[in-house]
């Protein structure tokens, strides 16, 4: 994305739901649910790759589907609480992005794994230490709309540049969701792009708050590019890539939204590891077991139960 399309996007999108519009086929009845796929069930049963352990791959679709499951979570807190009602479709609907996202990688994941268990038992019946996913989904933001605008430039811009190398994936699953999630992501890593220059290139104030959510968000930054043993031996095999291959990208494309908006690149500690071990390996910080219980509190209370 260069300057003069970031500021395209900013003057030529004129609201939320022109852009929603164009990225999203509304008219699709599973678009409500996020898959998007024609028949998602022969997707889910495809055959493991030649080569490829199964134990691993279920437990890389577990760390891209608990990302976008945890993240989505996340966002799904602005419904009712965003600036405007515009923002707040616009997050809700990234939030449903990631849901899609999620459903079909949690499923790839129970299937390849031959346990039995669903999208639902993913979802709601693993404690903390069995989810994968990074630091940075599982934040809370304080419902402070530039740290919300903060994250997900910084997580959009990562998972666009992984998708976009696992087009080619060798599990037809991973592509196939690779194959949507680009357009869905293209259109996040763009809406907190342009947000990301509104603030930080407007008042004083604005600006003050766009940086301090940066100053938040980016002690996480550091384990986006951490590669799993997992992920090594999947790279191998066609299937992963290796997400330390994404930082020059991700450099590339901050440095054009920071420069543009006005805004410094933070210079802060990364957050550590406890033993080497981080979010792939089930080490997470406090903040995952609040959202774990909100998430949870249903399925957990009432188990089994349909609507």
């Amino acid at each position: 994305m260069s300057p003069h399309e970031v500021h395209q996007g900013e003057h030529d999108a004129t609201n939320a739901y022109q852009s929603l519009s164009e990225t999203t086929e509304h008219d699709d009845p599973r678009w409500a649910f996020g898959t998007g796929f024609e028949d998602v069930e022969a997707e889910i049963s495809a055959p493991v790759p030649e080569g490829t352990d199964p134990a691993d791959l279920a437990a890389y679709c577990q760390m891209l589907g608990d990302d976008a499951l945890i993240y989505s979570q996340r966002l799904s807190e602005w419904v009712a609480n965003a600036p405007e009602l515009e923002e707040e479709v616009a997050l809700a609907n990234t939030a449903l992005d990631l849901l899609g996202q999620a459903r079909v990688l949690l499923s790839r994941a129970g299937h390849v794994e031959g346990r039995g268990r669903g999208e639902d038992a993913f979802a709601y019946l693993r404690d903390q230490a069995g989810f994968r996913n990074i630091a940075l989904a599982e934040q809370s933001d304080d419902l402070d709309f530039a740290r919300c605008i903060a994250r997900l430039l910084i997580f959009s811009t990562w998972r666009l540049a992984l998708l976009h190398r696992l087009l080619g994936s060798a599990d037809p699953v991973i592509a196939a969701v690779a194959g949507k999630g680009v357009k869905e992501l293209t259109y996040h890593r763009d809406y907190a792009a342009r947000w990301a220059l509104r603030l930080g290139d407007g008042t004083e104030e604005s600006h003050r708050r766009m940086q301090a959510g940066l100053e938040w968000a980016w002690p996480y930054v550091e384990e986006l590019f951490r590669t799993s043993d997992e992920e090594r031996r999947l790279v191998e095999a066609g299937v992963a890539v290796d997400p330390a291959g994404t930082r020059e990208e991700f450099d590339a494309v901050l440095a054009q939204v920071l420069e543009q908006a006005t805004l410094a690149r933070p210079e802060v500690a990364p957050v550590g590891t406890i033993g080497g071990r981080s979010g792939r390996q089930g080490i997470h910080t406090e903040r995952l077991g609040h959202v774990l219980a909100e998430m949870q509190s249903v399925a957990r209370e009432h188990p089994g139960a349909t609507w």
